[in-house]
């Protein structure tokens, strides 16, 4: 998850290392191993972005320890929201919720 409200780490293309004219195994492994790192790095970026773009239940929230601080998210039934305390549900209030690493919080 981004470690701040603010921004996402948008990962760097790949410098892919010229072939050599026969095959080598070891070229194809570390050209694997690149492709690897950069696919990984795209979805931990999307999985980010599908956390944010996603409305929840406070009930169904991801635990906010494992999403990590300054991960944030939607809920539509909040109760009486006041901006910083953590969100509780019973309520039908749709409001922006981001993670202190421990609970979830309005804002």
């Amino acid at each position: 998850m981004a470690t701040n409200i603010t921004a996402l780490i948008a990962p760097s293309a790949p410098n892919i290392p010229l072939a050599p004219e026969q095959y080598d195994r070891q070229y194809q492994d570390q050209l694997n191993n690149i492709f690897r790192l950069y696919f990984n790095q795209l979805d931990n970026v999307l999985k980010q972005t599908v956390l944010a773009s996603t409305v929840y239940a406070v009930a169904d929230l991801p635990s906010a320890v494992d999403s990590r601080k300054g991960a944030r998210t939607f809920v539509s039934d909040a109760l009486t929201p006041t901006f910083g305390s953590t969100v509780t549900a019973g309520g039908a209030v749709t409001v922006p919720v981001y993670s202190d690493g421990t609970n979830w919080k309005v804002g």
